[in-house]
């Protein structure tokens, strides 16, 4: 039932242009974070924010990188996988989410080189928002 769904906000701009959330949280605690980027720097940096925004969703579900399940790193050019895989790395060694990287055309930024989506699973914090 979509009462039992919440919805998660981080207050970007396209999240109201465009119509969705930043993350949703499932009842039975799965959730799911929309595509998250970080556009100043390169490949690494841009990564590392990205999953620093990802990781707020999360924590507002009650969650955090201990509880992800999967990552999709989308990147504009192959040869940025050892910079995002480094950073993923970063986060995720001890943790081992299935994860999968998929080279794209681009992104709404041009100035955007990688785009990452998260889901978790973990105890449901809180009632619905």
């Amino acid at each position: 039932m979509s009462s039992d769904i919440r919805r998660i906000s981080s207050g970007g701009a396209y999240e109201d242009v465009l119509g969705y959330s930043r993350a949703v949280q499932l009842p039975n605690g799965l959730v799911l974070v929309s595509g998250c980027t970080g556009a100043d720097g390169g490949p690494y940096d841009q990564t590392v924010k990205a999953f620093g925004v990802a990781f707020k969703a999360l924590e507002q579900a009650g969650l955090g990188p201990e509880h992800v399940v999967r990552t999709r790193l989308y990147l504009t050019h192959a040869r940025d996988v050892e910079e995002v895989g480094r950073a993923h790395s970063e986060f995720f060694d001890k943790i081992r989410p299935a994860s999968t990287m998929i080279i794209v055309n681009g992104f709404v930024d041009p100035g955007m080189v990688v785009e990452v989506e998260v889901e978790a699973f973990g105890p449901v914090a809180g009632g619905s928002a």
